[in-house]
């Protein structure tokens, strides 16, 4: 049976009481997986990592009279948990047209102590016909030059500069993955590009019952 557990109603993962699950519930299903995988937090750089992370998950909330209540937006996160990694050298890979969203990201994490290295998707003006697009392809129109995102590169010169922990910025659908696949130090998304949603795509889950409900139609 697949895992669905988006669909999940009951969500006793969050519980003790897991055994009460549907009866395709992971916790149950992929039980001889999960103790595989618990293996790797056996490693002393992993289960660090881990356990910073969910310290910082822990810091993300305090507590006020009337509840609790979340403290710090994403960016500052980025910044505590490298700091708690003890990260001195980040990268930044982003999207040329978040060039000033880049540029602001740099300078707070310089302000704050780091050694940043920042990459545009652009870098090496490599022209989009090398990857097969055609004129009529081209987001300028034909007969433009228009140089082609090369995530690739992107990742090996923020590999080869040694960056520790690696921030995506707005990078595109299928480049976001591939500078996933190629960049040896760990990334986060700090900004997931939608164009539509001044990069909130979360927006369109929300409107997809009203305004954006086409997201919804049935295809084959």
């Amino acid at each position: 049976m697949k895992s669905e557990c988006a669909k999940c109603a009951k969500v006793v993962c969050y519980s003790e009481n897991f055994l009460e699950g549907p009866s395709n519930c992971p916790t149950k299903t992929r039980s001889d997986l999960i103790t595989r995988t618990l293996g790797e937090y056996d490693k002393p750089e992993i289960k660090e990592f881990a356990r910073q992370a969910s310290i910082q998950e822990f810091e993300c909330y305090m507590d006020l009279p009337e509840g609790k209540t979340p403290r710090y937006p994403r960016v500052e996160e980025v910044v505590q948990f490298a700091k708690k990694m003890g990260y001195r050298r980040l990268g930044i890979a982003f999207c040329g047209g978040l060039r000033e969203e880049a540029r602001v990201l740099s300078k707070i994490l310089e302000n704050r102590g780091f050694d940043v290295v920042s990459v545009n998707c652009k870098a090496g003006a490599i022209p989009k016909e090398r990857i097969g697009i055609t004129e009529e392809q081209k987001i300028k129109g034909p007969g433009r030059f228009e140089s082609m995102c090369s995530p690739i590169t992107q990742a090996e010169i923020l590999n080869s500069e040694g960056a520790e922990f690696n921030i995506a910025v707005g990078l595109c659908v299928g480049h976001d993955a591939l500078f996933f696949k190629y960049a040896h130090a760990p990334t986060s998304v700090l900004i997931a590009k939608d164009r539509v949603f001044g990069h909130n795509p979360a927006a369109a889950l929300y409107l997809s019952r009203s305004y954006y409900r086409k997201l919804m139609r049935e295809e084959p």
